[in-house]
């Protein structure tokens, strides 16, 4: 399947998952408008484009392939919580948003504006905020849940 995100019951997630996808949209729908409105102001002076398409690309496989792993974490009618455990999983508890904030950072070299930047860096502070909370929530659950494991960024945070 080409979505690898999957929604309890509940359906909160996907009540979580409307405005974020919404204010992404509204948010690239304005920077495009604000990369035209500065379309006539100089050039920056160093070319960040294909730094920025790198780190693009590493963000949104890195952000692909851990998502991979949160969806086949459980096996089918399976309901119980799990410590996910591959990839950047024994080092963070969110390396997907870690990968996402790496993608928004490919963006800014990308764009290289003020609101482009702006965005990433709304972005990073948001996600670790997620992070901290995911972090806290796992310790609170899981007895074995490893003290090591960092919220988003590797042995730092």
């Amino acid at each position: 399947a080409l979505f690898v995100h999957k929604y309890g019951n509940s359906g909160v997630a996907l009540e979580d998952a409307i405005p974020i996808a919404l204010s992404y949209f509204l948010s690239t729908v304005t920077m495009i408008y604000t990369q035209h409105l500065s379309s006539e102001l100089p050039e920056p002076s160093i070319d960040l484009k294909y730094a920025g398409v790198a780190l693009f690309l590493m963000g949104i496989g890195g952000n692909f392939y851990h998502h991979y792993i949160l969806a086949t974490l459980r096996e089918k009618g399976e309901k119980a919580y799990k410590i996910p455990r591959g990839g950047l999983f024994n080092q963070v508890i969110c390396p997907h948003y870690l990968f996402e904030v790496l993608g928004f950072v490919g963006v800014s070299c990308i764009a290289q504006t003020l609101y482009s930047l702006s965005f990433t860096a709304g972005t990073a502070l948001y996600l670790l905020g997620r992070s901290y909370a995911t972090r806290k929530w796992y310790l609170s659950k899981f007895e074995d849940f490893p003290e090591n494991v960092k919220a988003m960024i590797p042995f730092i945070f």
